[in-house]
């Protein structure tokens, strides 16, 4: 039996993260096995909330590295608890990054240091102006081949690609929550512009979500 989706709450611990992450979690983790370096390399996860879905992809990838990461420092006991309840060796203790603070990766000293970086249901429970901490914080970490994956619910050119993105897209705006709500893929494709990203593939995912994977130029 499914279990009964419960309140929005966009805590990383809450009951709705919980179930949202479990939900989607195998579709990415496809998309992830396809997509990320079948060689060594080190990928890193920002906003990673609870740590539940960096803890499970990383078992699938032991030839990877796995470095989580947030702003909200609260969480750093949990990432780390389920790393060590998994056995997840290769797991990296949480890095403190904030995408509205450019100082807290300008100063991590690992430059050029990722072979890949995600980013899993952020956008439409965020203001649109961490695009950019996004965008700068991926050219200054990606090494030169590397590429960003951002998976979540958007609009295209203006428009909702679906009735259930349209009526959710309502249910966020009711909360009243300042900068929540679907953002437009156009937009992440024009900030993307000035730091030499480009959007090279855009994917198709269950429940209408996407994901979308920017590269350099």
């Amino acid at each position: 039996m499914n279990q009964e989706k419960p309140s929005l709450n966009p805590h990383p611990l809450s009951e709705y993260v919980a179930w949202a992450g479990t939900r989607n979690r195998e579709p990415i983790l496809n998309v992830l096995k396809e997509k990320l370096p079948k060689e060594s390399g080190v990928i890193l996860e920002i906003a990673s909330g609870s740590g539940m879905h960096i803890n499970y992809f990383a078992p699938h990838f032991k030839h990877l590295l796995f470095q989580p990461s947030d702003y909200d420092t609260e969480v750093f006991d949990n990432i780390k608890n389920i790393s060590e309840e998994l056995a997840n060796d290769n797991v990296y203790d949480p890095l403190y990054i904030d995408l509205t603070k450019p100082k807290t990766w300008v100063n991590l000293d690992k430059k050029n240091a990722y072979s890949a970086i995600f980013c899993i249901n952020i956008f439409h429970v965020a203001p649109i102006y961490i695009a950019d901490g996004m965008m700068e914080c991926t050219a200054e970490l990606l090494n030169e081949n590397g590429f960003l994956l951002i998976y979540g619910p958007f609009k295209v050119d203006g428009a909702f690609n679906s009735e259930s993105n349209k009526w959710f897209n309502k249910i966020l705006h009711s909360t009243g929550a300042p900068g929540w709500g679907l953002k437009d893929i156009a937009y992440l494709k024009k900030v993307a512009e000035p730091y030499n990203l480009k959007l090279q593939e855009t994917i198709d995912m269950p429940s209408n979500n996407f994901f979308l994977i920017f590269a350099r130029k």
